[in-house]
């Protein structure tokens, strides 16, 4: 793999853009889009000595900023189960204002959830272990670590096309395992 040097002194010049129009895409607001790249860079900067050059410095980068944006969602979902909503109500008799003080988030995950979501993850992984080799490696680097496709070429030596077709391969394989180990009724 090639040895990737990092250069902070230049992050905002080179991935600023970049990493604000994903981020833009992902939590739609535009404060906090830069807020968040901003807290990326200095994630960044205090873990430099961590980067080992084994992806580009974007895709490190890309990697903390991800965990950033997950981090940012988990703050706000925390806080659904302690958000206030008012509501007007109106009746023949009176008007007001009603307060529910405590809102159940739909989106937390009870115990039972959190086993499926474990022993899915369990079932995808022994799929990708049964792939070959190099569908392994592609599909990995592509779908799980989000290396950039040109990354993905390079240090593997094969063209774009030949790395859609192996992702291919390895998604139909996939599914087709994924069909017979967990979907099975």
């Amino acid at each position: 793999m090639p040895n990737h040097q990092i250069n902070p002194n230049r992050w905002i010049e080179l991935y600023s853009d970049y990493l604000f129009n994903y981020t833009i895409s992902r939590v739609n607001d535009r404060e906090i889009a830069k807020d968040i790249i901003q807290d990326t860079f200095f994630a960044g900067l205090k873990s430099m000595k961590n980067f080992k050059g084994e992806a580009s410095e974007r895709t490190w980068l890309i990697s903390i900023l991800k965990r950033k944006i997950i981090d940012y969602y988990r703050k706000i979902n925390s806080k659904k189960g302690q958000a206030e909503v008012r509501m007007t109500y109106s009746t023949d008799e009176n008007e007001g204002d009603w307060l529910e003080e405590r809102v159940e988030d739909e989106n937390y995950l009870n115990a039972q959830d959190i086993l499926e979501n474990t022993e899915l993850g369990d079932a995808i992984y022994d799929c990708m272990s049964k792939l070959p080799e190099r569908q392994a490696t592609v599909f990995k680097m592509k779908t799980i670590l989000n290396y950039e496709t040109e990354t993905i070429c390079n240090e593997l030596n094969i063209t774009a096309s030949n790395l859609w077709v192996i992702i291919h391969r390895a998604r139909l394989a996939l599914a087709e395992c994924m069909e017979k180990h967990w979907f099975k009724s």
